[in-house]
């Protein structure tokens, strides 16, 4: 255990000398120092465990100096014992009003002296030790939800979360709101023919490398994973956090989860003779996101015609092809190799009122 430290302030050395002595033969720490000043500046320097606090000084008194330890949180919880030759009333209730601990009275007797300071160690110690546990299940509460959250989102965004839990703008807000966003999906081609070709727990197994192919590219660009099912996979940009370059992080993902699946494409072809790509689908616009579901079970989603047509864009995408809105499109076009691009022009996709701009990007 460390060594318990007390602080004592008297500006009468010969007190001071005998208030330490009584303190280091019970086996703790005494510091010494004979002014106000002095005992706020050892106190900020090396915080003590305890203070005896002379009342009767130069320059700041001894009310005045205990007031100034506990209106400072830093120094709020450390004990303080006023030592005072003043037995009025007045002056008590002036300490207790300071914020004082205890109180000893002049001259001091050694064995009361004791007395107070071991008691006060005890209740120190245990207050130390509840810190420490409450600051441990803390830690232990906020890496439970940083788990939960990095099933979304990146890690660093899931330390920003952490950080702003509790405030009014933390995001994966109760209420429904709208928002500018850009919307990704991203799909197996020809996952039909693979389940009905290859073995369950290779299947199973196949997925998992699929997905975790795909979750690093989206991480990698701070996206927000809203769903996994099946073989598709739906990312967010522009939430719960803003991103003003939320269309070039959405087109890098899809790059990164093209060129990051062709290694794997290439091992599952010798593995099991199979043929299969990423399509993608993305659409930028307005959305609704909350958390949607029943008391049972609540899901934090992004839903309204961006999504759907993000949707309806990657059902007709072939393998290691992006199929994009022409509002997204041109928020990208400087940055996509133009002889890549092909305008599909506007198509009625199922299920939308009006028809839709689509562009073709092969990669």
């Amino acid at each position: 255990m460390n060594s318990f430290r007390v602080l004592v302030v008297d500006d009468d050395p010969d007190m001071a000398a005998f208030l330490a002595r009584i303190i280091t033969t019970e086996g703790m720490v005494a510091d010494a120092v004979y002014d106000g000043d002095s005992a706020l500046l050892s106190v900020l320097t090396q915080p003590p465990d305890l203070v005896l606090l002379d009342v009767m000084l130069p320059g700041k008194n001894g009310f005045e100096i205990c007031e100034h330890l506990k209106s400072d949180p830093a120094t709020a919880l450390i004990p303080v014992v006023l030592v005072t030759a003043l037995e009025d009333r007045e002056s008590r209730v002036r300490g207790i009003q300071a914020g004082a601990d205890d109180f000893l009275s002049k001259p001091v007797n050694r064995e009361e002296l004791v007395a107070r300071v071991k008691t006060l160690r005890r209740l120190h110690e245990t207050r130390r030790e509840l810190e420490e546990r409450r600051l441990a299940a803390e830690v232990q509460r906020k890496e439970a939800i940083r788990k939960a959250f990095s099933r979304y989102v990146s890690p660093r965004l899931a330390d920003s979360i952490i950080r702003d839990l509790g405030s009014d703008d933390a995001p994966f807000k109760a209420h429904a709101h709208r928002a500018e966003v850009v919307v990704l999906f991203a799909d197996l081609r020809g996952f039909t023919r693979i389940t009905e070709s290859i073995a369950v727990h290779n299947v199973v197994e196949m997925l998992n490398e699929f997905f975790s192919v795909l979750t690093e590219a989206a991480y990698q660009h701070e996206g927000t994973i809203f769903n996994m099912a099946g073989d598709s996979l739906l990312v967010g940009f522009n939430v719960p956090f803003p991103q003003p370059d939320a269309p070039a992080r959405a087109w890098r993902t899809a790059v990164d989860m093209v060129s990051s699946f062709g290694p794997l494409a290439s091992a599952w072809r010798g593995r099991y003779g199979v043929e299969t790509g990423v399509g993608i689908g993305i659409c930028r616009g307005e959305a609704i996101i909350g958390n949607v579901g029943s008391p049972h079970f609540m899901s934090y989603t992004v839903i309204g015609n961006t999504v759907n047509t993000a949707a309806r864009l990657v059902q007709m995408a072939q393998a290691d092809e992006v199929l994009v809105s022409g509002a997204y499109y041109q928020s990208i076009r400087d940055l996509v190799p133009q002889g890549r691009v092909e305008a599909r022009g506007d198509i009625a996709l199922r299920g939308m009122s009006e028809a839709t701009a689509v562009y073709s990007i092969r990669l």
